[in-house]
């Protein structure tokens, strides 16, 4: 259970009615994250609301004091920030804010409305509490399967969610297990560019038109997969050194497939926490991804082995599912003190 005190997906529609003229919609450039944005900028537009829209890419984090600078200087009349993590100092602190996601909080803002799914049992994605949201304020029912895709491309398809159960009986699980995996492809690219993805979401009316090939979109989806399939193939030959109860997989690329890796070595590292660590992901940092088939807590672990210059991009996510990036020095530093030597360290 979790210690922060959270808003019902009721609050959302309150909330908007506090918002001015052209509220930003902040949203993670996965299949969780845009699904969430797609579905909150229709339900506000259903409103009658405008809204502009920020799709955080490669290496960026919403909470960082570069984000804060950019926001700044952005007249907005409102901001949600969806998929994106929360945390108690906010991008913005003089707009009405909301925050909607599902990741273990580092901190809970004042004065902002936050919709999490932390303290449910499953936890639902981001796309399922915007989907929730969105019928707080009206009609939504068309937007279901975005919530679908999301679900699937967090990999919570299994965890009995009613609404998935409703979604794979009218637009079928195949296609929507297709659709996902094609939206998620372009935020794993070197770009990381998923404003594609984005605009397909938002122009399809279901996930056979994202897969029919209609929208010119879809073509540069299935290039962003072969580019990240490409790349995940090299990453896949480099075996795992193993020290104590951790494993790492050190490779460089610049596709974002840490996740991928660290997610297919944990089925073959069963009593083992998985780091993949990217080297060649942005330059002068370390992206790494920790995944585990134990009952360890992973964002325990790493707040154990925090090296004294890690940021807001250090620890985040699930319980069974984190990460972060570091600078390559505070790298070395965390590889110390989780049990590594040289062999593991990068040039600073």
């Amino acid at each position: 259970m979790s210690v922060f005190k959270f808003d019902p997906p009721e609050a959302f529609a309150k909330a908007v009615r506090d918002f001015g003229p052209d509220p930003l919609i902040v949203c993670h450039n996965d299949a969780d994250g845009l699904s969430a944005g797609v579905i909150l900028r229709k339900a506000l537009e259903r409103a009658g609301i405008g809204s502009e829209l920020r799709i955080v890419g490669k290496g960026e984090n919403a909470y960082s004091a570069e984000f804060r600078q950019e926001l700044g200087g952005r007249a907005m009349g409102g901001l949600i920030i969806t998929d994106l993590g929360v945390a108690a100092t906010l991008p913005r602190d003089d707009v009405p804010t909301v925050l909607i996601d599902h990741h273990v909080p580092s901190g809970v803002p004042k004065g902002a409305v936050v919709i999490s799914g932390v303290a449910d049992d499953p936890i639902p994605t981001s796309s399922l509490l915007a989907y929730r949201c969105a019928q707080m304020l009206g009609e939504a029912d068309d937007l279901l399967w975005l919530a679908a895709i999301g679900i699937i491309g967090d990999m919570a398809e299994d965890y009995g969610f009613a609404e998935m159960a409703d979604a794979r009986s009218r637009y079928g699980i195949t296609a929507l297990r297709k659709a996902a995996s094609l939206v998620n492809a372009p935020r794993r690219t070197a770009s990381g560019d998923a404003s594609a993805a984005f605009a397909l979401l938002e122009k399809a009316d279901g996930p056979k038109a994202v897969l029919s090939g209609d929208h010119p979109e879809t073509q540069r989806l299935l290039q962003a997969k072969v580019e990240v399939r490409e790349a995940l193939d090299e990453a896949r030959k480099i075996a795992p050194k193993v020290n104590g109860e951790v494993g790492i997989v050190r490779f460089d690329s610049p596709c974002q497939i840490h996740p991928l890796v660290a997610q297919a070595w944990r089925g073959r590292l069963k009593d083992r926490i998985v780091i993949a660590a990217n080297t060649g992901y942005r330059e002068g940092w370390v992206h790494f991804a920790a995944r585990t088939a134990t009952d360890r807590d992973i964002l325990a672990f790493l707040a154990e082995a925090r090296p004294s210059g890690a940021t807001e991009q250090y620890g985040n996510g699930h319980r069974a599912a984190s990460g972060g990036a570091l600078r390559n020095a505070d790298w070395n530093e965390f590889a110390q003190r989780i049990g590594f030597g040289p062999e593991m360290f990068v040039e600073v």
